[in-house]
């Protein structure tokens, strides 16, 4: 379970990060960025408790400034629907132009979405795809594609048989739905040797760890673990296996294969001790980068297509706007070193 000083730390390196970017909303006409005369941008940021979003701030920090880009205090709605509404309500009143979020609860932010279309304000969602609700553009990675390799890079490795934990996200959120679906799809058609026991979780690592130690519990012979964001799940995970005596190095008897999605340098200092087997490099880097690209386009009037981009990804329509599916590869310990990975050029 993760410790209160880990999540004090990764608290406190958030807070530092949102001090740099500019930390509250109602600042009257403080734009928290010099911008030079351009439209002003709002940006909440999601959640505080997650490395993966952490490195996405600090990568939002640096291309604010490369940009000059003009961008109002920074929020954050802390995982909260509502903190974010009132947030967006903040940068309504402050002169926001366009609207960069990151929607944990993707069926509740509908109400919201239709607020800002009413004032002509367009949204790009981080991440995650409102289920309702227009958006000008969705910058994601095909989280379906997500739960499919890991399912298949777990299955090849228990060579079809065993058992396996899974950490699903929160299942109201588009991207908890599409892992778990992908995932459970894959493993019923390819590796039907492989019991699969789906834990919900909510996206909180506490909660993993204990639903991972009553299964263990009853499954002693547990070989397999996907977790779905290990920027919440990895050090509660290893710590329990840890504590159990279970985090035997791949390749030694008793090793439990665990694939992750995020990407982030501790799953990758993870894999290269043998703790962990593989991981799914979710796109922080790019994620900051178009997120704050498309706001500046949509200030703009500047529209996009269906179709590939200029930056190895495909647009793809929605019933309710655009998304942009960025790459995020699977990294093993073959390539865990490559450096072209963002996860290899962040601090941490």
């Amino acid at each position: 379970m993760q410790t209160p000083l880990s999540r004090t730390a990764a608290a406190f390196g958030a807070a530092v990060l949102l001090a740099g970017l500019g930390t509250a909303c109602n600042r009257g006409s403080d734009t928290g960025a010099s911008g030079g005369g351009k439209p002003a941008i709002g940006i909440d940021l999601p959640r505080s408790d997650s490395d993966f979003w952490n490195s996405y701030a600090q990568y939002l920090k640096t291309d604010i400034s490369a940009a000059g880009a003009n961008t109002l205090p920074i929020s954050s709605s802390q995982n909260d629907v509502t903190k974010l509404a009132a947030n967006v309500q903040a940068f309504e009143n402050t002169g926001a132009k366009a609207v960069v979020m990151a929607p944990q609860d993707t069926g509740a932010i509908a109400a919201t979405l239709d607020q800002l279309k009413a004032k002509k304000i367009p949204v790009i969602s981080v991440d995650t795809r409102p289920d309702k609700g227009d958006v000008y553009m969705v910058v994601r990675a095909d989280n379906r594609a997500y739960g499919t390799r890991a399912c298949t890079f777990l299955g090849e490795q228990l060579q079809g048989k065993g058992k396996v934990a899974e950490f699903e996200g929160d299942l109201t959120s588009i991207n908890g739905r599409d892992r778990s679906e992908a995932f459970a799809d894959c493993m019923k058609q390819k590796y039907p040797g492989i019991q699969v026991f789906a834990l919900p979780t909510d996206w909180k690592g506490d909660v993993a760890s204990a639903k991972l130690q009553a299964t263990l519990a009853q499954n002693p012979d547990l070989n397999g673990l996907y977790l779905q964001a290990g920027g919440v799940f990895l050090q509660p995970t290893l710590a329990l296996l840890d504590q159990k005596g279970l985090l035997k190095p791949a390749g030694q008897p008793g090793h439990i294969t665990v694939v992750s999605n995020d990407g982030i340098p501790q799953e990758f200092d993870a894999i290269r001790q043998g703790k962990i087997d593989a991981t799914v490099s979710q796109p922080a880097d790019l994620y900051a980068k178009y997120a704050l690209s498309y706001a500046e386009a949509a200030t703009q009037g500047r529209t996009f297509n269906p179709g590939p981009t200029d930056h190895g990804s495909t647009i793809i329509q929605l019933p309710n706007g655009l998304e942009d599916q960025l790459p995020a590869p699977l990294v093993t310990k073959a390539n865990v070193d490559d450096k072209s990975l963002w996860g290899n050029n962040v601090s941490h």
